[in-house]
């Protein structure tokens, strides 16, 4: 269940942050590393069942990819 929880508020996080006028304003190496450190923090809630460390480190390692693939 919290698993469930973490990838719910992790959705519409990414929904809201798809909103915001800051979004349009971004470069592209941004917006990579923004949806870079998205999906690395859910991809590491999802594998460690919800621990915070999981989470950030999955966020930390997500963006610093995101920011290198959007070069």
């Amino acid at each position: 269940m919290k698993t469930h929880i973490t990838l719910l508020m992790a959705a519409f996080l990414m929904i809201g942050a798809s909103g915001c006028s800051t979004w349009e304003g971004m470069s592209h190496r941004e917006r990579s590393a923004a949806i870079g450190a998205g999906v690395g923090g859910v991809a590491g809630a999802v594998m460690t069942d919800g621990g915070v460390l999981g989470t950030v480190g999955g966020a930390a390692v997500g963006g610093v990819i995101g920011d290198q693939i959007g070069k």
